[in-house]
């Protein structure tokens, strides 16, 4: 589980928020993980390749880059319809989810290449998604990864008062309509990041004191934030309306666009593996911040599958469709997600632990939709 290792991260700091940070349970028997690491770590030795990307992943990263930029080369460049401009904005937005699902999302991992700096560079591609390497390590690879689904510790449970995604939430009378508008926020995801999201992370891992091996300080961060955000918005807003003389409001207009389409993509994958029926919430105890399971056994728990046949799907989704896979095994790229589930499920069902999957992406959109329309009702007892 090497995960807590690479990062800086203690009691003192978390408690400045009132919080226990959990533990996973030691008592429960390590041999599922043991059993299931030597196996994946067998199949590699026999298939003599290494854990990281191959060709295949190469290739797709050209595709995904093509699929981002080159409309916006169209736009600037071509005298074309208003309409086709719009409809290039939206595959812009798909270009701009393929990238961060496939590229970043390894890289920012280490499981993108076997070249750290490698790595370090596919993962700086979040900035062409508005987002911060810093922020993003902080969130998903330390606080998602290794607190799956417990509320207070993993932020992407974390909806404000708009959305409730957990029975541990506090409960608002508009909650009871969520599973109507919750397509319309989904779609605000990076906008949200570009705008408003980055400055108020980095405030509160501040506050917190948290941060991750061979990171750079914080003031460092500050300044590469401001100016990661004054060099996108130029790019994308600035450029096209001043270099270019398209009129601003259309320019926003394709902004809003291309966020929104990626936002909406984004977000559907991330929730479809874990605010599901299927997925558990635990939370630990609350006077020794004990957890029932072990850390390995706990993502079993807390991550579901979808639609792992669909080649399409596997191919535009990285991998995050095969969410047990990356969650047991972050460090391994998604181009073998596909073979190692198969080692992953079996292993599951020889130690009597759930490996919870759906066929395809629409009944898992559908469990989603019914598990947020349950969220939203009045519980019989408030959650104090």
């Amino acid at each position: 589980m090497a995960i807590n290792s690479i990062f800086l991260l203690n009691n003192k700091q978390l408690n400045m928020n009132q919080r226990l940070i959990p533990r996973f349970s030691r008592k429960e028997s390590k041999m599922f993980f043991q059993t299931l690491n030597q196996r994946v770590n067998q199949y590699f030795k026999e298939k003599k390749i290494a854990k990281t990307g191959n060709w295949k992943l190469y290739l797709k990263t050209i595709v995904m880059f093509t699929i981002l930029i080159a409309p916006f080369v169209l736009i600037l460049s071509l005298n074309i319809s208003d309409w086709f401009k719009l409809l290039l904005t939206i595959l812009i937005g798909i270009g701009m989810a393929g990238v961060g699902m496939n590229v970043m999302h390894d890289g920012n991992h280490g499981s993108f290449s076997k070249y750290p700096w490698i790595n370090k560079l596919m993962g700086s591609s979040i900035y062409m998604l508005a987002g911060n390497v810093f922020n993003w390590k902080i969130q998903h690879n330390i606080l998602h990864h290794t607190y799956t689904n417990i509320k207070d510790h993993d932020e992407d449970l974390e909806a404000g008062v708009v959305l409730r995604f957990s029975k541990h939430a506090e409960w608002k009378p508009h909650h009871r309509f969520q599973h109507l508008y919750f397509v319309l926020l989904y779609g605000l995801l990076t906008l949200k990041w570009a705008i408003i999201s980055d400055f108020v992370k980095l405030t509160r891992y501040q506050k917190m004191n948290i941060s991750y091996a061979n990171s750079r300080s914080l003031s460092y961060q500050w300044v590469g934030l401001i100016i990661s955000k004054i060099v996108y918005f130029s790019f994308w807003i600035v450029l096209p309306i001043f270099v270019f003389n398209i009129v601003w409001w259309k320019v926003l207009v394709g902004f809003f666009v291309m966020h929104y389409t990626a936002g909406l993509i984004l977000s559907l994958v991330f929730q479809l593996a874990h605010v599901i029926g299927e997925a558990d919430m635990p939370l630990p105890d609350s006077k020794t911040g004990d957890m029932k399971n072990s850390w390995a056994v706990h993502q079993l728990k807390t991550t579901v599958n979808f639609s792992t046949k669909n080649r399409i799907i596997n191919w535009f989704t990285g991998g995050l469709n095969h969410q047990i896979e990356h969650h047991i095994f972050p460090h391994i790229s998604h181009i073998h997600y596909t073979k190692i589930s198969e080692i992953v499920k079996q292993t599951a069902c020889e130690f009597n632990l759930p490996y919870n999957e759906y066929k395809t992406t629409r009944s898992a959109i559908f469990s989603h939709f019914k598990f947020l329309k349950q969220m939203g009702m009045r519980p019989v007892f408030l959650t104090p």
